[in-house]
C-alpha cells in the first residue's frame, strides 16, 4: 500500500490542489493497489482505461491552473449497480454480466465526473442488492479488513464499498441502501456511511431494489469527505454545509427495538460516545417509539414493502431459467414477494404515510435520533454460508434498526464509535427526518471527532 492510498479526500484534495500529488500518479497507484490486493472479491471491474484518461485530464487542469474543484483527481468505485457507459451492469449477478452494455453513464456517475472524480471500477455486492450481509456465492464475499481471528462479514449489499474504502484501496465508493445498504458495510467496517433523503439524487442509471425505498450515499473516511461529495452528486460547485456545533445539539434515543438484543460491547461502545457528547453540551432525552414496533407489525402482516417491490422487479426473471442461474436465497427471498396481495402493499404505503406523519410529531424540529447503527459487530462469515436458517436469522438482525430509517424515509450518517466483540468496529448513526440532510451533516460534521473518541 503506498502513502497516498488510505487517505480521506480531503487529505488527498489538499496535496492534489497543492501541486505535491498529480493525479495520474495516484491513479496509478490506486490501480496497482487493486491488482496487488489479495482480496479479489473486492472489485468485480476495474476500469484502467476510462481511470487514466480522466486523470490525465485532471492533470492537464491542474497545470494549467484550473482546478474544478476539491474533489477533482480524486479515484472512486461505484457499486456494480451504477451503469457506466459501455459496460454491462450486472448488479452483483451472473445473470446480467452479459446483457447489453449500458450507452451513458448513471447521472450520479455523469455528476461526480464532472467534479472531476476518477472512476477506477465497480465493486462487490449482495446480488441485487437483495441481502445486508454482502455474501454473494456468484463473485466471493469480500473479507472484512477490521477481523483478526477468521473471515467476518463485510455488511451489505454495499459489500465491496465498504471493504474498498475500509482497505485503503480508494477514499470513497458510492452505494445504495434501501433497508440500510451504506449504513451497515459503514458500521461494520469502521467508516463512515451516509443514507441521503430519498430523491435527494437521480436515480437515472441506478439498478432498482424497491424504488419507494432505494436511496443513495457515500461510504467514506469522514463526514468531510462525505459532505463534499453530497453536494457534487447534487451538481454543487460548493458545499451548502455549514459545520454546526455540538453545543446545545438535541438527540433524543429511541427506546423501541434497536437495543433489543443489542451486544453488550455495541450498547458499552455507544453509551460512551453518548456520555461524550453530552459532556461536550449535547442535550440528550430518551424516548420510546411505539411507531417502531408498528413498523414490523405491519412487515409480519402485510409482508415487507421491499419483498414486493423486488418481486415486481424480477417476475420475468423468477418465471424463467434465470433464477437457476441466481444465488437460491435470493430467489427464495424475492418470491416471497408473489404472496403479498395488493390490498395488503397498500394498506402498507397508507399506513407510512401515517407513521412518517406521527414521527414528524414526536420529534422536535431541531432534534436528531441517535442510537447504535447496528445491534451487533460483524460475525463470523463461515456460519452463514453454511446454513440457511442462520443466514436469514442474523440477516434480519442486521437489517433491523437501519430499515426503520428506510420506511420513514429518514436521512443517516453512521460514523465509528469504538469496538466490540473481537475488537471489531461499532458504529453510531445520527438520523433525522426527511429532507433534513443538511441539518443532518451540520451537526454530524460537528460530533464525528467526539464520537470516534479522538
Amino acid at each position: 500500500m503506498s502513502r497516498n492510498t488510505g487517505q480521506s479526500i480531503a487529505t488527498l484534495s489538499a496535496r492534489i490542489q497543492s501541486g505535491s500529488l498529480d493525479p495520474i500518479a495516484l491513479a496509478e497507484e490506486t490501480l496497482d493497489a487493486i491488482g496487488a490486493c489479495e482480496d479479489r472479491s473486492i472489485f468485480l471491474a476495474v476500469t484502467p482505461e476510462r481511470a487514466r484518461a480522466e486523470a490525465e485530464a485532471a492533470s492537464k487542469r491542474m497545470r494549467e491552473g484550473r482546478s474544478l474543484g476539491p474533489l477533482d483527481g480524486i479515484p472512486l468505485a461505484w457499486k456494480d449497480l451504477f451503469d457506466l457507459e459501455g459496460m454491462p451492469t450486472p448488479a452483483g449477478s451472473r445473470v446480467l454480466a452479459e446483457a447489453e452494455p449500458a450507452t451513458e453513464d448513471a447521472a450520479v456517475v455523469k455528476a461526480l465526473k464532472a467534479a472531476g472524480m476518477i472512476t477506477v471500477g465497480r465493486v462487490n455486492m449482495s446480488e441485487f442488492a437483495f441481502s445486508g450481509l454482502g455474501i454473494n456465492p456468484h463473485y466471493g464475499t469480500p473479507r472484512n479488513p477490521a477481523s483478526t481471528d477468521g473471515a467476518r462479514l463485510p455488511g451489505g449489499s454495499s459489500s465491496g464499498s465498504g471493504v474498498a474504502v475500509a482497505s485503503g484501496l480508494v477514499p470513497v465508493s458510492i452505494g445504495t441502501d434501501t433497508g440500510g445498504s451504506v449504513r451497515i458495510p459503514a458500521a461494520f467496517n469502521g467508516i463512515v456511511g451516509y443514507k441521503a433523503t430519498r430523491g435527494r439524487y437521480p436515480m437515472a442509471g441506478v439498478f432498482p431494489l424497491a424504488k419507494s425505498l432505494d436511496s443513495l450515499g457515500p461510504l467514506c473516511r469522514t463526514v468531510q469527505d462525505a459532505v463534499w461529495v453530497d453536494a457534487a452528486m447534487r451538481g454543487l460547485v460548493t458545499p451548502d454545509v455549514i459545520r454546526g456545533s455540538v453545543s446545545g445539539l438535541s438527540l433524543v434515543v429511541p427506546e423501541t427495538v434497536v437495543f433489543d438484543e443489542a451486544e453488550e460491547a455495541v450498547v458499552s461502545a455507544f453509551e460512551g460516545a453518548l456520555e461524550r457528547l453530552v459532556r461536550a453540551g449535547a442535550k440528550v432525552r430518551r424516548q420510546a417509539f411505539p411507531a417502531f414496533g408498528e413498523i414490523f407489525e405491519l412487515m409480519a402482516r402485510n409482508g415487507a414493502l421491499v419483498t414486493a417491490e423486488a418481486f415486481a422487479v424480477h417476475t420475468e426473471r423468477l418465471a424463467g431459467p434465470e433464477a437457476e442461474r441466481m444465488d437460491p436465497r435470493v430467489v427464495a427471498r424475492t418470491r416471497l414477494g408473489e404472496k403479498i396481495l395488493l390490498a395488503s402493499y397498500i394498506d402498507t404505503l397508507s399506513a407510512r404515510e401515517r407513521l412518517i406523519a406521527q414521527l414528524a410529531d414526536s420529534v422536535g424540529a431541531d432534534e436528531l435520533i441517535v442510537s447504535p447503527t447496528l445491534p451487533h459487530v460483524a460475525p463470523p462469515t463461515e456460519p452463514l454460508v453454511e446454513d440457511d436458517d442462520t443466514f436469514f436469522k442474523v440477516n434480519g438482525k442486521t437489517l433491523r434498526n437501519t430499515l426503520i430509517g428506510n420506511f420513514l424515509d429518514w436521512c443517516a450518517v453512521s460514523v465509528p464509535c469504538g469496538r466490540g466483540d473481537a475488537g471489531m468496529p461499532v458504529g453510531l448513526q445520527l438520523a433525522a427526518l426527511p429532507n433534513c440532510d443538511t441539518r443532518l451533516l451540520s451537526a454530524s460534521l460537528a460530533a464525528e471527532e467526539i464520537v470516534r473518541g479522538a
